[in-house]
């Protein structure tokens, strides 16, 4: 039995650190937006604007189920990456078997609440009638394979809790090559349609979770646990569900808005969905390293607070911050150069009206990613720092704007209302979370001072 890779990140320099860390994280990421993209652009090219239509139309409430189980995953592995900062691991252990159970049962019942109320949901986010029926057949496979989901995103939060974030992009590599090879079988040779695009996103997703776990039991022994392990302890449970709750909600109040606001998009019309999903498919790839980057805060923040080393919060935040604006500067000029030429991707180019407002919506976004980058970097840096509740009222703000833009904007403006959406929420959420930041290690060093 082998050993697996771990890594402290709480010595040493923090952009070298955190550049080691997301980068492998960056391209799991990248591969798992992958899953999307080749869909969307199978979708797109063999099955027509309609189908494309259709998937878009389930994106916010895919954002806000999805959501929520990724965000409870990463928050279960908080208090693991805090034990394993401060070398309690017989403590990460049970927090490990705790959390297990617990996304067990929060898979389940999602699950079977999804799927029996899947048309109910898409009937009150006013989907248009001509798309309705692809829109079920995408989004019920989806919400069928949440326990595929789950088990991905638990075990790749606790390897990345450790510090490895290399394992994990490993299978999500193989993963998507396994998803590229299924779509086209599924759809081009057998005919499948847009259920087998969704079929083929939870297959490949079931594959790297599996993977996950296989290594996990061959090499990684500090993620070995003993029966008593699983037994559901109150403290523990208690703590895990303070930690994940909110980071799930954050997401799902985040899409509450996101709702509110494909949902005044899909009474624009097909078109106009259609032109969104494209964008929004190209911006979420685009975006990833801001994700990279917050998924490394959270990790960097557990670690230093349990290594009680709260100086290097602010250091981290620092590095961080320069990464993500360099980013967003490099990647407007490609989106405003390519952004065109990505959409075509997607769009057949003689579609020229749903070519131009994709187009419109990436470049009104990509404007405004530093504000972005700031949401992603201080939030999951609160929430490894033990303040989850945040990022709840960040959340709030988020949705706030969007649903703003959905209720008041687009019915007066139309397409170009929504296209600011986005960059009003994290405008929205930046004004909180900046200032929770400070609020938060101030406390911190209040707590440790109190102890000395």
């Amino acid at each position: 039995m082998g050993k697996g890779t771990t890594k402290e990140m709480t010595s040493g320099s923090t952009m070298k650190l955190i550049l080691g860390f997301a980068v492998p994280l960056l391209m799991g990421m990248l591969f798992q937006q992958v899953y999307g993209l080749v869909d969307t652009i199978i979708v797109g090219r063999f099955l027509g604007v309609s189908a494309l239509a259709a998937v878009g139309a389930t994106g916010s409430i895919n954002f806000l189920i999805i959501g929520f189980c990724q965000g409870i995953c990463n928050g279960f592995a908080l208090p693991i990456a805090q034990r394993f900062g401060a070398r309690d691991y017989d403590g990460l252990r049970k927090y490990v078997g705790n959390s297990a159970v617990l996304s067990i049962l929060f898979g389940g019942t999602l699950t079977v609440l999804t799927v029996v109320f899947c048309r109910d949901i898409l009937l009150l986010m006013r989907t248009p009638s001509d798309i309705i029926d692809l829109s079920y057949q995408y989004i019920v496979v989806i919400f069928a394979g949440i326990p595929a989901i789950i088990l991905y995103n638990i075990l790749s939060a606790y390897l990345r809790s450790l510090g490895d974030s290399i394992t994990p992009v490993v299978f999500l590599i193989l993963a998507a090559v396994l998803n590229v090879g299924l779509d086209l079988l599924f759809i081009v040779v057998f005919h499948w349609g847009v259920f087998g695009a969704a079929f083929a996103t939870v297959l490949a997703q079931a594959v790297s979770g599996i993977l996950c776990l296989i290594l996990i039991i061959w090499k990684f022994e500090i993620l070995h646990l003993k029966r008593e392990d699983w037994n559901l302890d109150s403290f523990y449970v208690k703590y895990l569900l303070i930690m994940g709750l909110p980071m799930g909600l954050q997401y799902s109040i985040t899409a509450i808005g996101s709702v509110i606001l494909q949902t005044a998009v899909n009474s624009l019309g097909s078109a106009a969905v259609a032109a969104m999903t494209a964008g929004s498919r190209i911006s979420m790839f685009v975006v990833c390293p801001f994700d990279a980057l917050g998924s490394t805060m959270a990790t960097f923040g557990g670690q230093n607070v349990g290594a009680g080393k709260l100086d290097r919060l602010g250091q981290g935040l620092r590095s961080a911050v320069i990464l993500g604006a360099v980013y967003s500067a490099i990647i407007l000029l490609v989106l405003i150069v390519f952004g065109q030429n990505l959409v075509y991707l997607f769009v057949d180019p003689k579609e020229t009206v749903v070519v131009a407002q994709a187009r419109q919506f990436l470049i009104t976004n990509a404007v405004f990613y530093v504000p972005l980058a700031l949401v992603n970097i201080v939030r999951f840096l609160i929430q490894g720092m033990g303040f989850s509740g945040f990022a709840v009222f960040a959340g709030v703000f988020e949705m706030i704007a969007r649903a703003l833009v959905g209720l008041a904007f687009v019915p007066l403006f139309g397409y170009s209302a929504a296209c600011f959406a986005s960059p009003l929420a994290w405008i929205f959420a930046d004004c909180f979370l900046i200032p929770a930041f400070f609020h938060c290690r101030k406390k911190l060093m209040q707590a440790g001072s109190d102890q000395m």
